[in-house]
């Protein structure tokens, strides 16, 4: 599936696995790096009555993560394209119950807690690592681990071409860089490139746990709770965000690429 698209071969593509139950923790890791993708979800259904619908977990080629946007997104969008479920889905993740909500127009809205922003001094080398000034640094909270390095403008944001090995060591698990974008007229209130070579990957093209700290973030400075953001280099996606207190509403629309049976 192509997440936060409308269009194939943009977004950011995810694998997405329907199982009656989940393995064991070494297939489902050697499954996620045969899809090769930044994520592969693997999802099985619950018994009826619980806190969830259905049990979520999501790996990268190299290792499990605890939060996933574009991956959840891409699996409302299996459950609801085969018809396995309707309307509001309930996921049981490690980073806690999520849910998504799919709406009549093919847009899906995924509830997910926000991120808290600290501020800190940039890390030493951060600014030749990334090959741009540094303007702001944040870190994030449990569930993401990453740096929200803030930028001077959209086009350094653009034209980021970072040394990977270097960020690699200066972040738990990425770096989110951003910009305010320089003409709100086209539809997007800022721009994001994250890169996460520490856990196998080294650009994710649209991320959204990362706009769970990217909608607080632009939030306070812009003035406005609901936003857009743009996000990706080679690939680009659109995430809608909706800031609520301690939690985040991201919007975003899926398409299926390739649909096929995993033989083994």
């Amino acid at each position: 599936m192509d997440a936060f698209t409308d269009r194939p071969f943009s977004g950011n593509p995810a694998g997405v696995l329907l199982l009656d139950a989940f393995p064991d923790d070494h297939w489902l890791q050697k499954v996620a790096a045969e899809v090769n993708l930044s994520e592969t979800a693997f999802a099985h259904p619950l018994p009826p009555g619980g806190e969830a619908d259905w049990a979520l977990r999501w790996f990268t080629p190299v290792t499990e993560v605890d939060m996933c946007g574009h991956a959840t997104l891409a699996t409302a969008h299996v459950l609801r394209a085969s018809g396995r479920a309707t309307g509001t889905v309930r996921f049981a993740a490690r980073c806690g119950v999520l849910t998504t909500t799919a709406a009549e127009d093919g847009t899906i809205t995924m509830d997910f807690p926000t991120s808290s922003l600290t501020p800190i001094e940039p890390p030493a080398g951060l600014a030749e690592a990334l090959g741009a000034e540094v303007v702001s640094v944040h870190d994030t909270a449990a569930h993401i681990g990453d740096l929200l390095v803030e930028l001077r403008d959209e086009r350094t944001v653009r034209a980021l071409t970072p040394d990977l090995p270097a960020l690699a060591a200066l972040s738990e698990r990425g770096v989110i860089a951003t910009a305010a974008a320089e003409d709100p007229s086209r539809g997007h209130d800022f721009v994001s490139r994250c890169f996460f070579p520490r856990v196998g990957i080294d650009e994710d093209p649209v991320t959204g746990s990362a706009h769970t700290a990217l909608a607080p973030f632009w939030s306070a400075r812009i003035g406005r709770t609901e936003l857009t953001g743009l996000q990706g280099g080679a690939r680009t996606g659109v995430v809608r965000t909706a800031l609520r207190g301690d939690r985040t509403l991201l919007t975003g629309q899926a398409v299926t690429v390739i649909e096929g049976d995993l033989r083994l």
